[in-house]
């Protein structure tokens, strides 16, 4: 993905109205993390370009009610999340209608409408950035959840945006099994789901998408890769802590198999989390378990997801900074997988799209009201590693299309060429 200054094709926004006009979607959700990207001082302006672009692109003409929602406001510190959530509705989507948090009560949604710098004043949306003292080795930073909530007919649902801390680094995440950072992302997630479903509103089922950073745990995963091997530590001359392990053969002229720095994880062959869609690996993915009781997912039987090279030309490829693992993921309520295995026509698919998108899912939702209406979720192409998914919803007499995108890096700084991660979604 590159910005809409510097890339003439215009690929991103390209790909999206592509994928638009061949699925014909009467609905469009976008969910983004990280909005303009680590340097988002210079490219905040950027963002407002593509959203503006892809707002006069011919394959969004037909779209005539549109919300979006950007936190571009990086002086606030105490509130800047770097989330970003822009809903595009089809002229022929008739009873639709976005909850007032404020009012407590759906309203008719009508026009267009953006909203960026301050989101903390718009009712239609809960924003919230997590308590710094969640993650005290940052100065600060832009993690944090985004809700919004909808009614199709008389069917209400949330939709959160959510970004969960990352690994600060590989050594410190080797160190203990499990990790300190997954103590991290477990309080934040927590917060999260408390925020959700406390006292002050409905509830309703709820799909919890985007980039929670879930890893693998280290510890083990080093254990497995590296069960013959020994190992070498290397410290800093100053400090004597641990800068470098590297794990040699035994034998085979003690060649390196793994180097593990703070920000390098390089293992002498990453086809291994490929082989068989990375199923050896699934028994070191465990972040989940403590939620077991409030939160589901589908049967994962794709790759692991992060964290895929930023070089479009390489797109099926890891970097070597971190371990791979399944970051992306669609989660959902107790009350929304119900929903969701209702279906039985149909075969739910959580994976692989094709050979040229590393992620995508297929599922179908099923909502019972009255009246009855379905909701299918389908594979839409989209660059690289970008995720879309189409759904269609069925409201008898009439058929009608929802597609969602959650974008989960958006870097737009001029001059500078970066892959758009795409995460799991609703």
């Amino acid at each position: 993905y590159r910005n809409c200054r510097d890339d003439p094709n215009r690929s991103g926004t390209r790909c999206l109205c592509s994928t638009v006009q061949s699925h014909r979607p009467h609905f469009i959700a976008v969910h983004c993390q990280e909005v303009g990207g680590k340097n988002y001082e210079a490219s905040m302006s950027h963002v407002d370009c593509f959203v503006k672009e892809l707002l006069s692109s011919d394959a969004m003409k037909e779209y005539n009610r549109v919300r979006v929602y950007l936190d571009e406001n990086y002086k606030s510190q105490e509130h800047f999340t770097a989330l970003g959530s822009c809903y595009f509705l089809h002229e022929s989507l008739k009873n639709i209608q976005q909850f007032d948090f404020k009012a407590k009560k759906f309203k008719k949604v009508v026009g267009k409408e953006i909203y960026s710098d301050t989101l903390e004043s718009t009712p239609m949306l809960e924003k919230e950035k997590f308590p710094q003292d969640y993650f005290p080795e940052c100065k600060w930073s832009r993690k944090g959840f985004i809700r919004t909530r909808w009614a199709l007919a008389d069917c209400a649902f949330d939709l959160v945006n959510i970004h969960l801390f990352h690994d600060a680094s590989n050594i410190l995440a080797w160190e203990k099994s499990p990790s300190v950072y997954s103590g991290t992302r477990q309080k934040a997630l927590g917060f999260v789901l408390d925020r959700i479903t406390d006292q002050r509103f409905e509830k309703v089922p709820y799909f919890v998408f985007g980039d929670f950073n879930f890893r693998l745990d280290t510890r083990q995963v080093v254990e497995s890769l590296c069960s013959t091997a020994t190992m070498q530590t290397v410290r800093l001359g100053d400090t004597n802590e641990v800068d470098k392990l590297i794990f040699r053969e035994s034998e085979n002229d003690r060649k390196v198999v793994l180097q593990l720095e703070k920000k390098l994880f390089n293992y002498i062959n990453q086809d291994v989390f490929r082989e068989n869609n990375g199923t050896l690996f699934l028994q070191f993915d465990s972040e989940l378990s403590c939620f077991k009781e409030r939160l589901h997912e589908l049967e994962i039987s794709f790759p692991p997801s992060y964290p895929y090279s930023e070089d479009s030309s390489q797109g099926k490829q890891y970097m070597n900074t971190r371990c791979p693992a399944w970051c992306d993921r669609v989660l959902m309520s107790a009350t929304a997988k119900d929903l969701v295995l209702k279906v039985t026509s149909h075969p739910l698919v959580y994976g692989i799209c094709s050979s040229s998108i590393p992620l995508s899912f297929t599922f179908r939702l099923n909502f019972f009201t009255s009246p009855p209406f379905s909701l299918f979720l389908q594979p839409a192409l989209l660059l690289s590693l970008l995720l879309s998914l189409s759904a269609l919803l069925c409201q008898p007499p009439r058929w009608r299309d929802l597609m969602c995108v959650n974008i989960h890096t958006v870097s737009l700084s001029p001059g500078s060429t970066q892959t758009v991660y795409m995460s799991p979604i609703f």
